[in-house]
């Protein structure tokens, strides 16, 4: 059994003359920060960074566009292996800007939970394009290390060397924000380590213009595209896992059903289910026995602050079972272990 948020508990069936007062089931739904009971909306990306995330798309994404040009007059598959890898991370950006503005989007009585999981496919498409893309340019490098051709040297280093700036500039608008929102921290790492990609093209194109290895051109594009394909197929891995409903990487279910035991007064916890919202936020539902009695108000924010510190849960539904075991749950019909 699966009560959601939101959701009253199912009406489990009961033996014949079973006491109500004995198997009394209540649900109840608190935010770790105490704003009562209910949904509550939560905004990783705070407005303060809508001018970061405009500024670094609009700048990322000209300079994209002029790499790839830049890249195909220049006769250099790097630099256009580098325009595909900086694409990946500007999708990464307008991602991390687009779940922001959706996270302010209120439930509705068809989307219960807004918006939130269209990150997730987003995700997906994202991983899946940058894997289709990056095959191809990996295929035509492989060609020209057996024919390498002529590669305007200058232009790679100049147009690399403005790829250093404009990320490192993009990294530095996320940086503050890095330190307290996971989310604005992954945006933060993407641009910082594009920026060390651009610097190392740049110095390929040092190497080529004074030594005319023109080899090295696609030689490198197969170390970043190789660089590209792992972290594109983390990603895939990770955005199927959560559009599976997989327990979140970095959660580990064993502790979670650790602290709710051992929460005072809980004698039992079973159908915990722990599952990604969106890819910044977490969402848990769980059932308490607690045979002593309904606790009140004030352990159930105690409970949700502690998933919410110790696991990054922010979306707690808690139900209390005031019975001796969770035996009586198993007469549901939709019952999950």
């Amino acid at each position: 059994m699966n009560a959601g948020p939101g959701k009253p508990p199912h009406d489990h069936a009961r033996p014949s003359g079973h006491d109500h007062d004995h198997h009394d089931h209540r649900h109840e739904h608190a935010h770790a920060h105490g704003h009562g009971h209910g949904h509550h909306g939560h905004v990783h990306a705070p407005a303060s960074f809508g001018k970061a995330f405009a500024i670094g798309a609009v700048l990322n994404v000209g300079f994209v566009i002029a790499e790839w040009v830049f890249g195909a007059m220049a006769n250099s598959l790097a630099l256009m292996a580098d325009a595909v890898h900086n694409l990946g991370d500007v999708l990464a950006l307008l991602l991390a800007w687009l779940a922001a503005g959706l996270a302010r989007r209120p439930p509705s009585e068809r989307f219960t939970y807004g918006l939130r999981g269209s990150s997730i496919l987003a995700a997906l498409l994202n991983a899946g394009a940058l894997l289709v893309i990056t095959g191809g340019l990996g295929w035509e490098a492989l060609r020209r290390l057996r024919d390498p051709g002529p590669v305007e040297g200058g232009i790679v280093i100049g147009v690399a060397l403005v790829g250093v700036v404009i990320n490192g500039v993009t990294a530095w608008l996320f940086l503050r924000g890095g330190k307290e929102d996971l989310n604005l921290r992954g945006v933060y790492l993407h641009m910082a380590a594009d920026a060390a990609v651009s610097l190392a093209v740049a110095l390929a194109g040092v190497a080529v213009l004074f030594t005319g290895w023109t080899w090295l051109d696609p030689a490198l594009t197969l170390a970043v595209s190789a660089v590209i394909l792992w972290s594109s197929w983390d990603l895939l891995r990770q955005s199927l896992n959560l559009a599976l409903q997989a327990v979140p990487s970095g959660i580990r279910t064993a502790e979670v059903r650790e602290l709710l035991a051992g929460m005072p007064g809980v004698a039992e916890v079973h159908d915990l289910h722990i599952w990604a919202m969106s890819t910044s936020e977490n969402a848990l539902t769980a059932h308490l026995v607690m045979p002593a009695g309904h606790p009140g108000d004030a352990f159930l924010q105690q409970v949700c602050g502690e998933l919410e510190r110790r696991f990054g849960i922010q979306h707690a539904t808690v139900q209390i079972e005031v019975a001796n075991t969770g035996a009586a749950c198993a007469l549901a019909p939709d019952h999950v272990v």
